[in-house]
């Protein structure tokens, strides 16, 4: 018996595939078409590890599977090799990145082969390749000539390690993604992307993508953060001088609650009053400050909050004419909305923070709402109060039902809320000695009072109440009703209180234990706002939009915390912006037929820090002459982001050659849109946000048919190190696939990556896990090799292989690649010396290993004496009516209880299921000689008896 080698059968089969060409593409036909898309690797100088490959095994085994099922496949792959990444290790290395990225791509694109992928070489793409960029030069000044494309002089996200601006999704936690330097805001020309123009297409069009996951969807809409609200115009005075300030607020209900009114640090009017901020001094100090912080510093909400009020300024309240504090504080960002806003600290956590920190005035205009209101109903508004004792126990009432309320009750006339409060609390509790701390807020509570048959709405004040000392007198209850009153800590009367209490006071608890819940944010009912009481939130946010409108004083706003996709690095290694500088026409752009503009070559490519590219240091290539006038003119010397050439690189798979256009449009409609993308979730608010952008552009101009490029997504769980860390060199705990091929082989390193868990969460590797994938495929060879067909499979093992083509079949299209591979090995485990199989049923289990042990399964195949590759042959066909089992397990009950188990024919009447259960000797001893009082059969699962 030959010994299983995978060295020579993989290096075989390899050879061989190439040679016929069975991975070639081609175009039409009649066979329906599947385009499964891997998120193409960067081609760094480190190389692939085994967690690298994860996700391109899954999509050969799917590529495989569908080959099989009759679909005309594309699978393709390319690199993405333009960006930091690669400069920086050439700069590292001293070699050029040109240099650098070729011997880098020959080095993946060796590893990849090892693994024996379906790739179609022949429409491989390279980001770097002037054929390539080409088209991304295209794209970028289509969208210059609509309008999307704009300079800006503004401060923007500078990373002084890597020496360039950076874009929003660059950033992780305030640091840049590539070398975690502390980014930086400074000011620098760069040329801007406006994918605002497209966040209502983006955002709607998640609604169309019901095969993405969900998380992924919905980290696109955090990103995206759309906010609908009203730009609110407020009057700013300084000195003499008055000027007009927008503000952007999603509660435009809550603007009788402002109390003070905050400019970024960035904000230009700051600039513009110099003049008459008495204080100038001290804001521009703390302007200076603020600019050498980073964005995640300045909206952190557990760091303390900061700020200079402007002395002598004042803001008019739009609605009231109420003079208002302007002070400038760098938790408002001038990113988002406009840089300005109306602070209301009784209904927003930052604002209250700073209010309490310098003594600001809160007021509250929204008081939370329980119950709903009805038309009929007895007003009776009041206060409640939360006694607290020395040692922070809360004294609460219990009523004889068993439920809890606080000391509590109605204003009598012209009293006020201090009177009420002090009254009741005598009253309802007997104690004397306390006095009124803090406001707890509003509640609005609708209840209906069963004794008395009457629905009840009242506005009710909270309030902490200090208890001095303990002297006390009988409570006087009202109604005589006896209730009782005890001590609790709060935490355990918040539960009681949230258990019991249909009034709303468990938010006065809630509030007295934490003091950021005295900031109540969410929506409710209008009070303290004059022609706005008594209106849900919804409807106070229309009137007061509506008002102001009418007033020239504002107007509905719907704003998006996406930024403008900052598309300029100051460095060499990538695509050139094709954009001249003429003095007489401005920026035009560089002619179609000029197309590509190339990347010079250059000797020194180490970035400036300047906030110029290396490229403005070549004279020759930075001169040209104006493609409108004809007259002088200079390059743009900044490049394009990494991520331009890979917003649309699966387009140029369908049709890779094209020199007339981005994609033929024919070839376009019959492969797009993607049926399967699979690729790290990482990039959800970065590389898909800008990708469907692109893709969305492309469709609005004509040059594609389908608006949404992906119709599945998938993301890849990390293959973590044995250790449990993430592999790096830094850890030294980094496995090269390599190693791991030559030593077990590619098809081992294959099922095991599949089998190791559920395809999207982490695994760590674990080489014995390899080992056993190993032995697994060892025993199908060893069985391959000394089994003697039989004409027919028995009938137990023929059910089991199409167990196994339904499982397989189902597992593979729901990526469940680790269950597949698991019902594989039950087949397995089913085979032995003895089994009565035939060589086409064993054939079959071939085929269905076939997707994830493709070399091993290819040499079984031939050896089976078929010709044609098994990658021609068709999928196995499930056919359910020879997957039925002839017997099951019925479990019998008595009295509800499991006493025994039959194995008896699924094709059982009740009558013979009695029959066999009542003259089963371990069933009679249950039932001691008694009659069943009553026997229920359920066909397939039990019998149960009740005596």
């Amino acid at each position: 018996m030959k010994k299983y080698n995978h060295k020579e059968i993989e290096k075989k089969w390899q050879k061989e595939w190439i040679k016929k060409g069975i991975y070639k593409t081609k175009e039409g036909g009649d066979k329906p078409k599947y385009y499964v898309l891997d998120m193409f690797p960067y081609p760094s100088g480190a190389g692939l590890h085994v967690g690298h490959p994860k996700g391109y095994i899954a999509t050969d085994v799917i590529a495989r599977m569908k080959m099989m099922q009759g679909f005309n496949v594309l699978h393709p792959m390319g690199w993405d090799a333009f960006g930091l990444p690669a400069e920086n290790y050439a700069i590292k290395n001293k070699v050029h990145p040109s240099v650098a990225t070729e011997k880098n791509i020959k080095i993946f694109k060796k590893q990849l082969e090892l693994l024996g992928f379906t790739y179609d070489w022949d429409r491989e793409v390279n980001t770097t390749d002037p054929a390539y960029y080409k088209w991304t030069q295209w794209a970028f000044l289509e969208m210059f000539k609509k309008g999307l494309v704009y300079e800006s002089n503004e401060p923007i996200n500078w990373c002084p390690g890597c020496k360039t601006g950076l874009a929003n999704e660059d950033l992780e936690g305030g640091l840049c993604e590539r070398c975690g330097s502390v980014v930086e805001r400074k000011p620098l020309r760069q040329w801007v992307i406006r994918i605002t123009d497209y966040a209502e297409k983006l955002l709607q069009g998640l609604d169309n993508l019901p095969e993405w996951e969900e998380s992924i969807k919905e980290m696109q809409r955090n990103w995206i953060g759309k906010s609908e609200g009203a730009l609110v115009t407020f009057k700013l005075k300084a000195g003499g001088q008055e000027e007009s300030l927008e503000v952007f607020t999603t509660r435009p209900d809550t603007l009788f609650g402002a109390t003070y009114v905050v400019l970024t640090p960035e904000h230009p009017l700051l600039h513009s009053l110099e003049g008459e901020i008495c204080n100038l001094v001290e804001v521009k100090d703390y302007v200076a400050l603020a600019k050498n912080k980073s964005e995640l510093e300045r909206t952190d909400l557990a760091k303390e909050k900061t700020g200079v009020k402007l002395e002598d300024v004042v803001a008019i309240n739009p609605v009231n004419g109420e003079e208002l504090p302007v002070w400038v504080a760098d938790y408002v960002l001038m990113g988002y909305g406009t840089g300005a806003i109306m602070a209301v600290p009784a209904h927003d956590e930052r604002d209250y923070e700073f209010a309490k920190k310098y003594g600001l005035g809160i007021k509250e205009v929204v008081a939370k709402q329980f119950g709903e209101v009805e038309t009929n109903f007895i007003r009776a508004d009041g206060v409640a109060g939360v006694l607290l004792n020395k040692k922070g126990q809360i004294y609460v009432l219990k009523r004889p039902n068993g439920e809890y309320e606080l000391p509590a009750g109605r204003y009598n006339k012209g009293e006020s809320d201090e009177q009420t409060l002090r009254r009741e609390i005598i009253e309802e509790t007997g104690f004397l000695d306390f006095e009124r701390g803090d406001f707890l807020g509003t509640i609005q509570a609708n209840f209906y009072i069963e004794d008395l048959k009457i629905q009840r709405l009242k506005y009710q004040k909270g309030y902490i109440v200090n208890l001095k000392s303990e002297k006390q007198q009988p409570p006087q209850m009202e109604d005589l009703e006896d209730y009782t009153g005890e001590w609790q800590n709060l935490k355990d009367a918040l539960s009681l209180f949230e258990k019991y209490n249909i009034q709303g006071q468990v938010e006065f608890i809630r509030r007295a234990i934490d003091p950021k819940e005295k900031c109540f944010a969410g929506e409710g009912i209008a009070i303290n706002s004059d022609f706005l009481d008594g209106l849900s939130t919804l409807e106070a946010k229309e009137k007061i939009i509506n008002w102001l409108k009418e007033k020239g004083l504002g107007e509905k706003k719907v704003q998006y915390k996406i930024r403008d996709w900052v598309f300029s690095r100051q460095r060499y290694w990538g695509e050139p912006i094709p954009l001249v500088k003429c003095e007489k026409d401005g920026w035009v752009s560089v002619p179609e037929k000029d197309l590509p503009l190339e990347l010079p070559k250059v000797k020194k490519y180490e970035p400036t820090g300047t906030g110029e590219s290396p490229l403005a240091n070549i004279t020759k290539w930075v001169n040209t002459t104006c493609p409108k006038c004809g007259g002088p003119a200079k390059r743009e010397t900044n490049t394009m982001p990494q991520w331009a050439g890979s917003c649309w690189y699966y387009l140029r798979y369908e049709d890779p050659n094209n020199k007339k256009a981005l994609v033929d449009k024919n070839l376009e409609k019959y492969w797009s849109p993607i049926n399967l993308y699979v690729g790290g979730a990482e990039h959800a608010t970065r590389h898909l946000i800008y990708a469907r952008f692109w893709h969305k552009f492309l469709f609005d101009i004509g040059a594609v048919n389908y608006d949404e490029p992906f119709t599945k997504l998938q993301h890849v769980g990390l293959i973590l190190a044995e250790d449990g860390r993430k592999m790096s060199k830094r850890w030294n705990n980094v496995i090269n696939p390599n190693d791991v091929v030559g030593e077990y082989g590619a098809d081992a390193m294959r099922l095991y990556e599949m089998f190791m868990g559920p395809f999207g969460q982490p695994c760590a590797w674990s080489t014995k896990g390899v080992v056993g994938m190993r032995r697994f495929l060892e025993r199908i060879w060893n069985f391959s090799q000394k089994i003697k067909w039989a004409k027919e499979t028995n009938k137990e093992l023929r059910r089991e292989i199409e167990k196994t083509i339904k499982k397989v079949t189902d597992d593979i299209g729901e990526l469940k690649f680790n269950t597949a591979v698991s019902q594989l090995m039950i087949f397995v485990n089913n085979l032995n010396d003895s089994s009565i199989i035939s060589q086409d049923d064993f054939g079959k289990f071939i085929k269905l290993l076939a997707p994830f042990a493709p070399h091993l399964a290819e040499d079984i195949w031939q050896e089976l004496g078929n010709k044609k590759t098994i990658f021609q042959s068709a999928w196995p066909e499930f056919n359910a009516e020879l997957a039925k089992d002839e017997t099951f397990i019925l479990a019998v009950q008595v009295n509800g209880k499991l006493r025994d188990t039959l194995e008896v024919a699924v094709d059982i009447t009740e009558e013979e299921a009695k029959r066999i259960v009542l003259s089963s000797e371990k069933i009679k001893k249950w039932l001691e000689g008694k009659e069943p009082k009553k026997i229920i059969f359920v066909k397939g699962k039990l019998l149960s008896i009740v005596v």
